[in-house]
């Protein structure tokens, strides 16, 4: 990894959620679009772009990465399109003070296991004050422990596996890196659990 602030690369989670919002292009105009740890912020500048009224949102502590995402969108026609800093797992008057949200964006997000439960204790918050809303994640499979399952109970959520190729993203080249490793992308929606426990 180029930099210690992860933020400042197009990772290839970022191309495959931005592939999954391009499909939705029709239902997103209008909707309000929040996406959390957003770095460059590709799938938020394509939601922007498809006509959704985007907040764009990175750590508090990650003033590098909230420039890379103005800059983001800058260069593509979108100056108004607020950054704001969001640190997961904290109750920042920046958090409490959000609009309304359709859809949460998120991208490469599940990338250290201490961070899990943060992002999902937000993703919660979120949830409570949207409950119609969903999360869109994708995320690069890095091991195979890899899990959520437990807090996701925990946080009574419950997640959808989306098939890349339901969307088009299952081509090598969309999400290719150079970087070394394995680089194999899922995708998920995050959505309140029902009273059912479904």
């Amino acid at each position: 990894v180029p930099d210690s602030q992860y933020g400042t690369y197009a990772w290839p989670s970022a191309v495959v959620l931005a592939q999954f919002v391009w499909a939705q292009r029709r239902s997103l105009r209008g909707q309000r679009v929040l996406e959390i740890g957003a770095g460059v912020s590709l799938p938020g500048v394509v939601a922007a772009r498809c006509g959704a009224r985007v907040v764009l949102s990175d750590g508090e502590e990650l003033p590098r990465c909230r420039r890379s995402g103005s800059s983001s969108c800058i260069a593509n026609g979108l100056p108004h399109v607020p950054v704001l800093g969001i640190t997961w797992g904290r109750l920042s008057p920046q958090l409490l003070a959000l609009a309304p949200v359709d859809v949460i964006l998120g991208s490469d997000v599940f990338f250290d296991p201490k961070d899990f439960e943060d992002i999902l204790t937000t993703i919660y918050f979120l949830l409570e004050k949207n409950p119609h809303a969903q999360f869109w994640t994708t995320y690069q499979v890095r091991s195979a422990d890899w899990s959520i399952e437990a807090l996701l109970c925990k946080w009574k959520l419950k997640s959808t596996h989306v098939p890349l190729h339901s969307f088009g993203a299952d081509k090598e080249h969309l999400a290719s890196s150079s970087l070394p490793g394995r680089h194999t992308i899922e995708m998920m929606i995050i959505s309140p659990a029902q009273a059912d426990g479904t």
